[in-house]
């Protein structure tokens, strides 16, 4: 593969920036792969452009028209699936298992809106409420409606996901009518360049539809108005900035953030050694450390369990960690990659350090790992690391430092009480899973832990290998998280159309009212 720089899709063309702002590397050999710039670049005329040309074409349709759209956009992607694996495989280092993940969930997100939605027909607006009456004449009530907003959506998406983290987005806010302009993070932004390319080409959505910006963002918050939306995924440091920047404050855009969390693991007390739940807990924290290299936003970070049974587990991941076979994942027999740059090598291996000034390093540890044919001075790989704390009512770094990598740390915990407490001091995640065989405790569970997440798995044994995952996020289900998980929410079904529609009261006659609830459709 040969380093070219990738152009951005603005204003309906294809255009270059000036110069160079980051190499896109093969994290394996540290080949060079592309360049990406979007210095020069008229972002202000991009969104204008989006804001005219895609605005008007997509609110010309209705739902179902839109969801024909998004439909033909998951047909060319899967036309030219193979290509994407490779790319996947070479610039984030992802395994054929990790890149189905991220291509295929994308995929898949663009399907299931496209089906659920065509079910909202003809329609170009959403009745949110049915009619309320407001005073004593029958005559004069309230409906609330969405409707579709009139800017753009700014997509700011994580490195780690460069396929499902733009489509999952697009999908839902071109059914609402609002056209995209995608920000890959630049470190692995060759799939999502190459995914748009191959949609651009097969012209199934209005120009200014959807624009891909390959590069820093530059002035483009600047230039955003109170009509568009941003939807942001990556660190609750750039989420911050892009939450407090002035024009964003100034104008009131509407912000969703999905950002840092610490996610949770719990082993139920009733959970003993060798039963269907303890075996389901063991298999999942494993897949979850070693997927994508632990490089996932709902990845496990903390293991809890009893005290009386930390050892054992302990062992028991041990043994399996240990069995991981890391490498090329070129090779068919390795079952994890490395991370995607040098950089988040570095920053896992400070974050090791940080978790092992509390804890016990049972395996692994903040040092490349030596592998056969690999040169560890150009290449980006860790070894999966499992820690275990000494003090847990003690420790705070375990509850502050995410490592976005393959590491994980045993929190021993003494009963339920001291269990809710320890996940709470997460300070909001995106997930946590239970695993027991006590339906009663599990209930308890939800309401003593769902306050401080935006989805739980509650694992029992008659779903112990029927589920999908802890870290794998279904549309069908929100996403999203409280505190520092950055209190946002996407997806969920109908309900992630409702950050691209402006809700409305309306108050009139019956029967305006009524005229206007036959023009909408229903998301409940």
């Amino acid at each position: 593969m040969t380093a070219l720089p990738l152009e951005s899709y603005l204003a309906g063309r294809w255009s270059r920036g000036e110069g160079v702002e980051t190499v896109l590397v093969d994290p394996v050999t540290g080949a060079e792969l592309a360049t990406v710039s979007a210095k020069g670049l008229d972002l202000k005329g991009a969104l204008g452009f989006a804001r005219t040309q895609g605005q008007s074409a997509l609110r010309a349709m209705s739902y179902a028209e839109r969801a024909k759209l998004v439909g033909a956009v998951a047909d060319t992607l899967i036309a030219n699936r193979a290509r994407y694996e490779e790319i996947a495989i070479a610039n984030s280092g992802n395994t054929k298992v990790d890149a189905a993940i991220d291509i295929d969930g994308g995929i898949g997100t663009l399907k299931y809106f496209s089906r659920l939605c065509a079910g909202l027909g003809d329609a170009r607006m959403l009745l949110d409420e049915k009619p309320v009456r407001l005073a004593k004449a029958e005559n004069y009530q309230a409906i609330h409606l969405m409707v579709p907003r009139r800017g753009v959506a700014v997509h700011i998406n994580a490195f780690n996901f460069p396929g499902w983290g733009l489509w999952e987005k697009a999908a839902v806010s071109l059914i609402a009518g609002v056209p995209v302009l995608a920000k890959p993070a630049s470190a692995t932004a060759l799939l999502a360049h190459a995914m748009v390319r191959d949609v651009v080409a097969a012209k199934v959505l209005p120009e200014g539809a959807l624009s891909l910006l390959c590069g820093s963002a530059g002035n483009l918050l600047d230039a955003l108005t109170s009509e568009d939306v941003v939807a942001f995924t990556g660190s609750a440091d750039t989420a911050a900035r892009v939450r407090g920047h002035p024009n964003v404050v100034a104008t009131s855009v509407p912000v969703n953030i999905e950002a840092d969390s610490i996610n949770a693991a719990l082993l139920a007390p009733d959970a003993a050694l060798g039963s269907a739940s303890f075996d389901a807990f063991i298999r999942e924290v494993v897949r979850e450390m070693t997927v994508k290299a632990g490089q996932k936003c709902t990845a496990i970070r903390r293991i809890l369990v009893p005290t009386e049974r930390a050892d054992a587990v302990a062992e028991a991941l041990k043994a399996k960690l240990s069995a991981i076979k890391l490498g090329d994942p070129r090779q068919e027999d390795v079952r994890m990659g490395p991370l995607v740059t040098r950089a988040q090598q570095a920053a896992a291996f400070d974050g090791i350090r940080r978790l092992a000034a509390e804890a016990a390093v049972v395996c692994g540890g903040a040092d490349a790992p030596s592998i056969d044919g690999i040169d560890r001075s150009r290449s980006a790989f860790a070894a999966p690391t499992l820690l275990k704390l000494k003090d847990a009512g003690g420790a705070r770094a375990v509850h502050e430092v995410e490592v976005f990598g393959p590491a994980a740390t045993i929190v021993p915990y003494r009963d339920e009480h001291d269990a809710c407490a320890l996940v709470a001091r997460g300070g909001g995640s995106l997930v946590a899973s239970v695993y027991g065989e006590d339906q009663a405790f599990l209930a308890s569970m939800v309401s003593e832990i769902g306050p401080s997440h935006g989805r739980l798995l509650m694992v029992d044994p008659s779903i112990a290998s029927a589920h999908t995952g802890h870290g794998i996020v279904m549309p069908q289900c929100n996403h999203g998280g409280p505190g520092r998980a950055g209190n946002g929410e996407e997806l969920g079904g109908l309900f992630g159309l409702r950050l691209y529609h402006q809700r409305l009261a309306v108050q009139g006659s019956t029967d305006l009212l009524a005229s206007l609830q036959a023009k909408a459709a229903s998301p409940h």
